[in-house]
């Protein structure tokens, strides 16, 4: 019987049972993201648990293929897988592309409130209609150049809709574009037709809120244009904003389709809300009319992929400047509670002078005071006999100057006042406003 194994060596285990995901999609390193994206929806098709719900083998198989898909699509994470393996890629933060028919009630429900507080949940088409199409039983309608319709798709499912164009219109170019006024989600889709009449999922366009309406669009205007996959960055943007920034442009790829042949194409409309119908308008214009549109177009790509690579080099050069800002930041930081110290010694050193306090000192001083003087009464000598005769005689004589030079007060005029009224029996009036 074997042995248990411990968590670490399960897992070391698990590492070296993964396959390459190259070799797990059947691709090989150098192929495009339109063949991986192709291989990857055969496979996914042929082992979805709607079509295999009883066995184990195909829904290992279906995990397997998802996996390594989110691993090569993603353009960062199959740089870092390239040059480090498995080692380099996070499994945990993987995002999985989920179809909302094959979740029961209970899982849709939590999926529509994650997606409500925020949190990035991709969604795939349906696997049941990807087989229908592929097997060639869906309604396909006409649709004419320039006509716009306008209907309403229920959730996970598809409207289809043929285009009819010339080389003329293939010269010109062809854009497909689709609105919806109840900001609700939905895919453009765009189909290959297989030898047997069947539909292949070539391309998908997600909508995306632009102020009070979600669009998207697909544009084949002869050179290469360039689409922006928002859930490249977006677990990014919340985990750490700050290198999101700098991501932010790593999923500005390459359409896999630049121009149509002449013939005719195969769009889809394909409801992705999690419970209610989406109301859209569908139109497929001629390009012959927009002449400055795609120079303004090439140009404005042009400059976002010029960006991109200046993005890259001004991320090395920020991540150094920053390190240095961080060291200089530590640096002012100790400098500061260095010479704080450095003048706390030099306070500590001015007061070590004398060992008195500030206050004993001050009352020291004023007993001193106090002291000497009565030392200096003491040392005087005492005066003699007729000192003290003369000092007197001199006190009395200035005592007699002070009361002639005395003035009488107001007080001493109204006593005498009543001592004369008294004497002679006269009521005489007297001031008592005036102060005594």
């Amino acid at each position: 019987m074997p042995g248990h194994r411990s968590k670490s060596e399960k897992k070391d285990g698990d590492k070296q049972l993964r396959r390459d995901p190259y070799e797990v999609l059947g691709v090989l390193r150098n192929s495009t993201d339109q063949e991986i994206k192709s291989s990857y929806r055969k496979l996914a098709l042929k082992y979805h648990p709607d079509k295999t719900a009883n066995d184990p083998i195909a829904a290992d198989m279906f995990k397997e293929v998802t996996f390594s898909y989110n691993i090569l699509s993603d353009p960062e994470k199959r740089r870092q897988y390239d040059s480090a393996g498995f080692e380099a890629v996070e499994a945990e933060s993987q995002e999985l592309e989920l179809d909302l028919s094959s979740l029961g009630a209970v899982n849709t429900v939590f999926a529509a409130l994650f997606s409500k507080l925020g949190v990035p949940i991709k969604t795939s088409v349906s696997a049941t209609i990807l087989e229908e199409a592929l097997n060639g039983r869906v309604s396909v309608d006409p649709l004419v150049l320039g006509q716009v319709v306008s209907k309403k798709v229920e959730k996970q499912c598809a409207h289809f809709y043929a285009v009819t164009i010339t080389e003329e219109e293939v010269s010109a170019g062809l854009v497909c574009r689709v609105e919806s006024s109840s900001k609700s989600k939905f895919k453009l889709l765009y189909f290959d037709q297989e030898a047997n009449s069947g539909l292949s999922l070539a391309l998908q366009e997600d909508s995306r809120r632009t102020g009070k309406i979600t669009s998207a669009g697909m544009y084949f205007l002869g050179f290469p244009v360039y689409r922006l996959d928002h859930t490249v960055n977006s677990m990014a943007q919340a985990k750490d904003p700050e290198s999101a920034f700098f991501k932010k442009l790593d999923g500005f790829q390459q359409c896999e389709v630049t121009e149509l042949k002449a013939g005719t194409h195969v769009f889809a409309v394909y409801g992705d809300n999690f419970f209610k119908s989406v109301g859209y308008t569908i139109q497929v214009l001629c390009a012959a009319a927009f002449t400055q549109e795609k120079e303004d177009l090439r140009s404005v790509e042009a400059q976002i992929l010029t960006k991109r690579a200046e993005l890259s080099k001004f991320e090395t050069e920020y991540r150094e400047v920053l390190v240095q800002f961080t060291d200089m930041t530590s640096r002012y930081a100790q400098e500061m509670q260095s010479i704080d110290e450095l003048l706390k010694q030099r306070n500590e050193i001015h007061s070590a002078y004398t060992t008195i306090p500030l206050m004993k000192r001050s009352s020291s001083k004023n007993r001193l005071r106090k002291g000497s003087f009565k030392k200096s009464a003491a040392k005087a000598p005492a005066p003699t006999e007729r000192e003290e005769d003369e000092e007197q005689e001199e006190e009395e004589e200035e005592e007699s100057s002070r009361q002639k030079n005395k003035k009488p007060n107001t007080c001493d005029k109204s006593e005498t006042l009543k001592k004369k009224s008294k004497w002679f029996n006269l009521h005489l009036k007297l001031d008592k406003k005036k102060p005594c």
